[in-house]
């Protein structure tokens, strides 16, 4: 089998940890698959600043996608019958302030919509201009909008330890709301998906057990429901980098990664069928690239305006030391295990 071609990227970012030594290894080469979701990161806002956030989102934050950019994402979408799914991120995509007018016009295209809600912003409202968010349940449910968010545990200290005091109550009441529309009921047709990520230096435990476990514990106590768990590891980049570092605990982090590398997750990871877009509509192969700047190339930088769907299939994707994350154990992705 021929070997990986390697594109050429930062050397200092590959020195320490090659992951294309692994792929070799392993005879992987994982090249596109497809391309079936387009995720876009709208904002770098967020009501909250937690420890594990690679995108290093928080309140202070101002970065957003203007409105022609997200005018140029629906013409893509449009376009290109391949990509079926929109996935909406951030920060939290909410408080950009052309976020409904995104997902309403997604919505008239038939394409799936995936918002990834932080369910805390139902009840804080924005936290700069103070602006009630509260309408956001029903205008999920009245867009059809699958939401996916973040409930670190099912218990309250470990969830508040992780994103803030007083944050698992106020998931708790958004969520209860959610399920007042139906959303997490088996016969409505509203998907409500969480997301568990570890507390600390550890990798998920097998999702279809976390999972069982989250239904049993939020039914009994608190009445909630929802349709699937998503586990995902906590990415060595940015603000949990520096956690570690911190903590001297980084080359032990790593080493628990590569140690559980998986050549059967490897083949599943998201970016072999996703697409990342940043808010100023630069395009990279996920999420974890473009908060570290690895932008996909076709002899200049690719990004929404000259995008180019047959250079997109037939691209190298970028790899680096944190794709150990994505390929550790059961795998991880923004969907949860690969593996």
């Amino acid at each position: 089998m021929s070997t990986v071609t390697l594109p050429v990227i930062n050397p200092a970012f590959m020195q320490r940890y090659n992951f294309y030594e692994h792929l070799e290894r392993h005879q992987l080469q994982l090249h596109p698959a497809s391309i079936e979701t387009l995720q876009v990161n709208i904002t770098k806002m967020c009501n909250q600043a937690c420890r594990h956030c690679h995108v290093d989102a928080s309140p202070k934050r101002t970065e957003a996608m203007d409105k022609p950019t997200i005018e140029r994402c629906l013409e893509i979408l449009s376009a290109h019958e391949m990509i079926k799914t929109l996935d909406i991120t951030g920060g939290a995509p909410e408080l950009n302030p052309h976020f409904e007018f995104f997902v309403t016009e997604t919505a008239t295209l038939k394409k799936k919509i995936m918002v990834r809600h932080n369910l805390t912003i139902t009840i804080d409202g924005h936290p700069v201009t103070k602006d009630s968010k509260n309408h956001l349940p029903e205008f999920f449910a009245r867009n059809r909008v699958e939401v996916v968010s973040s409930l670190p545990y099912y218990e309250e200290y470990f969830t508040d330890k992780q994103r803030g005091r007083g944050v698992f109550e106020k998931s708790i009441e958004a969520l209860r709301r959610l399920n007042a529309l139906g959303y997490g009921a088996d016969d409505s047709g509203l998907v409500l998906n969480l997301v568990y990520n570890p507390v600390g230096t550890y990798l998920p435990a097998s999702q279809a057990g976390l999972e069982a476990d989250y239904k049993k514990h939020l039914k009994e106590k608190f009445g909630i429901v929802f349709n699937h768990l998503f586990t995902i590891t906590n990415m060595p980049i940015h603000r949990f980098k520096d956690d570690l570092e911190r903590n001297g605990k980084y080359d032990e982090y790593m080493t628990r990664l590569i140690n559980a590398f998986n050549p059967v997750a490897a083949q599943g990871v998201m970016c072999r069928s996703l697409l990342s877009v940043g808010y100023d509509g630069k395009i990279y192969d996920c999420d974890f690239n473009q908060m570290l700047d690895l932008q996909v190339e076709n002899h200049q930088p690719l990004t929404v305006w000259n995008f180019n769907m047959d250079f997109l299939m037939k691209r190298n994707i970028i790899f680096g030391a944190h794709c150990f994350g994505c390929t550790a154990g059961g795998g991880s992705s923004c969907g949860g295990a690969t593996a």
